[in-house]
């Protein structure tokens, strides 16, 4: 049976995709836990063209609700 190898994303470690590996892609869960933490971060983001930044008038306000 021919295994998949890919790169941990975080240390470049290989990890065999598969049930023998629980945290795949990661090679262990401090690597996972890692990258987490940058996305929580924020260190790490989707890109998008329809960018939103701190000026934008944007609010968490209710459907319906007036503006402040």
């Amino acid at each position: 049976m021919n295994m998949t190898v890919v790169k941990c994303p975080t240390c470049g470690k290989g990890v065999v995709w598969g049930e023998v590996s629980p945290h795949r892609p990661f090679c262990c869960k401090r690597c996972q836990l890692i990258d987490l933490g940058e996305w929580a971060d924020e260190e790490k983001r989707i890109p998008s063209n329809n960018e939103l930044n701190e000026s934008e008038d944007w609010s968490e306000r209710q459907i319906g609700q007036e503006p402040i």
